[in-house]
């Protein structure tokens, strides 16, 4: 014995119609649909990802997955191939022409600023971790504030944060970066911010007192500041700078600069 007929389900846009009347639907929307992906994609920024290696290789990379300690890089020809994480220094994000890009109200000019340990400049946000700031950065001469507004920017003081590109804990340290300065437990956070601050330091040795080079360099990596002269036209790497100096203020200790 039959049951009631069952209602057509109406379609999300509309009563349920025959197949005739959906291929003459889809005749109409499809031309519209491509016409406006292809307008989509026009107007899209194109996005690469420049992965960086520890001995000083850039590739540039359509996308890319980490899997456990591997980082699989998507060729922008196509195909694909892993590589060990611990070999990757930095990932950076959206390369941009340099006509596109400027640094905010908040970059500096050209001139030096004083960097060094000063107990006046505390960590800026009084966190669990000022005392461990504080004391890694009179360890390496470097202004505590500073320190501190990097850590924020970076992982907005989650020890245990893990970015999207493998860098790990409070001054999001690369694998390799983490090795290479001896630093075996990235989420342990004095071991981290240890590591992080004693590679800040050298970072002030090799570009000097120009905070904007500096945190560029943490950020895109040494030979990308070199290479372009100062700060890379990266997209994400000038906001990291603009976002870091917004909360540093560095004209408030400008008077104090070495003369």
């Amino acid at each position: 014995m039959k049951g009631p007929k069952k209602p057509v389900p109406e379609c999300p846009v509309g009563r349920a119609r025959s197949p005739s009347g959906m291929v003459r639907t889809l005749r109409r929307i499809l031309p519209w649909a491509a016409g406006a992906a292809a307008f989509l994609a026009l107007r899209s920024p194109v996005r690469a990802e420049l992965v960086v290696f520890d001995d000083g290789r850039v590739v540039k990379a359509e996308g890319y997955q980490i899997y456990d300690d591997e980082l699989e890089i998507r060729l922008p020809g196509g195909g694909s191939y892993r590589v060990d994480l611990a070999r990757v220094d930095r990932i950076v994000d959206d390369e941009v022409v340099v006509e596109a890009v400027r640094l905010d109200d908040h970059a500096l000019p050209a001139t030096s600023y004083d960097l060094s340990y000063a107990p006046g400049r505390k960590p800026l946000f009084g966190t669990a971790y000022d005392d461990l700031i504080e004391r890694e950065a009179k360890r390496s001469d470097l202004d505590a504030s500073f320190v501190s507004a990097l850590i924020r920017a970076e992982s907005n003081y989650e020890p245990r944060a893990v970015s999207r590109k493998g860098a790990r804990g409070l001054m999001q340290l690369m694998p390799a970066t983490a090795r290479r300065l001896s630093v075996r437990k990235p989420f342990d956070p004095a071991a981290n911010v240890r590591g992080g601050v004693q590679y800040l330091r050298e970072l002030v040795d090799r570009f000097g007192p120009r905070p904007d080079l500096v945190l560029a360099a943490y950020n895109a990596g040494e030979g990308a500041v070199e290479s372009f002269g100062g700060v890379p036209p990266y997209r994400e790497t000038i906001a990291y700078v603009n976002r870091i100096l917004g909360w540093w203020r560095p004209a408030d200790v400008a008077a104090s600069a070495p003369r």
